[in-house]
């Protein structure tokens, strides 16, 4: 859909399902240098976490927000570009376990005129494939310039 269709109170889901596996868990784990157990270490987490199997970072979660607002909210890039403005808020409810296929769901809660463009509040949810709880709920402000 395309951002200018949008009103307040809007809300756009994903069209798909991302499966988040554990060559990008281990990819995130290799970008950012966190190298704890519990997301990388099959067989200890077979052993002694509560999951049973490897998680997710939450922030690997929180970084494939734009990959899906992108899939989810076009926008026409010949006179815009969308930047990424922040997170005012960012809630971890669910943990994301190896192989979970994860969807946002984005719901357009305002726009603010800037000095340097549009800037729009999106209440934002991870569901997760299976289970009642979303992986995590936040707002994520992306900034039409253009």
């Amino acid at each position: 859909m395309d951002i200018s269709q949008l009103n307040i109170g809007s809300s756009v889901q994903a069209p798909n399902w991302l499966t988040v596996d554990q060559n990008r868990i281990n990819e995130f784990a290799s970008a950012t240098g966190d190298y704890q157990w519990i997301h990388i270490d099959e067989k200890r987490c077979k052993q002694e976490s509560p999951f049973k199997t490897t998680i997710a970072h939450g922030f690997l979660t929180a970084a494939l927000m734009p990959k899906m607002f992108g899939e989810t909210i076009s926008i026409d890039s010949k006179q815009y570009t969308m930047l990424n403005y922040g997170i005012d808020t960012l809630r971890y409810l669910e943990p994301v376990r190896v192989n979970d296929k994860i969807r946002f769901t984005f719901t357009l809660e305002s726009i603010e005129q800037k000095e340097t463009g549009r800037l729009h509040r999106f209440n934002t949810s991870v569901s997760i494939q299976g289970r009642d709880k979303p992986a995590l709920i936040g707002t994520f402000l992306m900034l039409l310039v253009g």
